[in-house]
């Protein structure tokens, strides 16, 4: 099955967002550096898709004006297959990036980048829904801490792990580093 790594927003904004911190940043990198690096020496395509939306001066990270829609410092460098924009939560929202994956045969689909429960499972609902098989590697993930509407502090951990609960077996299949390179390899 032809298969593609999509990379979602692994980009500087973020780093400008009040609710930004390192701490989970080292573990995320290894594993999304550890997937790319291994869908590059299988020659699997790595597509990459930025965020860039709202008033369009440098105060705001998510235009083009800030300068920081750029690839997030300590990813490792990788030539793309392509590049999309996007403005929308799904990356298949008015990108052409579906346009990209038809063209290409492609049947597959490894999701991974930021935020795990915005844009990489928005993307992720979009591509099933619209046919596409879905390897979600939660590891190569990355969220935040956010607060609820009553005030309590919901942990990234929790977060992640509801994304996986409402993803499996409904949306896509959830999988390590190592297994959705397997996968791709079979």
């Amino acid at each position: 099955m032809k298969t593609c790594l999509i990379v979602i927003d692994v980009q500087e904004s973020f780093r400008h967002r009040p609710f930004f911190t390192e701490r989970d940043l080292p573990a995320y990198l290894q594993a999304q550096n550890a997937l790319t690096d291994g869908c590059v020496a299988q020659g699997i395509p790595v597509l990459r898709v930025f965020h860039s939306d709202g008033p369009e001066v440098a105060e705001n990270p998510f235009s083009q004006a800030s300068g920081q829609v750029r690839a997030l410092d300590g990813l490792a460098p990788f030539e793309a297959a392509a590049t999309f924009t996007k403005s929308r939560h799904s990356a298949l929202v008015g990108t052409g990036l579906d346009v990209w994956l038809t063209r290409h045969g492609i049947q597959r689909l490894i999701i991974s980048g930021i935020r795990t429960e915005q844009c990489c499972e928005t993307t992720t609902r979009h591509a099933s829904d619209l046919g596409w098989d879905v390897d979600y590697v939660t590891d190569a993930t990355l969220t935040w801490d956010m607060v609820q509407p009553d005030g309590q502090v919901l942990a990234a951990a929790d977060i992640k792990t509801r994304t996986a609960t409402v993803l499996q077996g409904r949306f896509a299949t959830l999988c390590t580093v190592q297994q959705a390179l397997d996968r791709a390899a079979a």
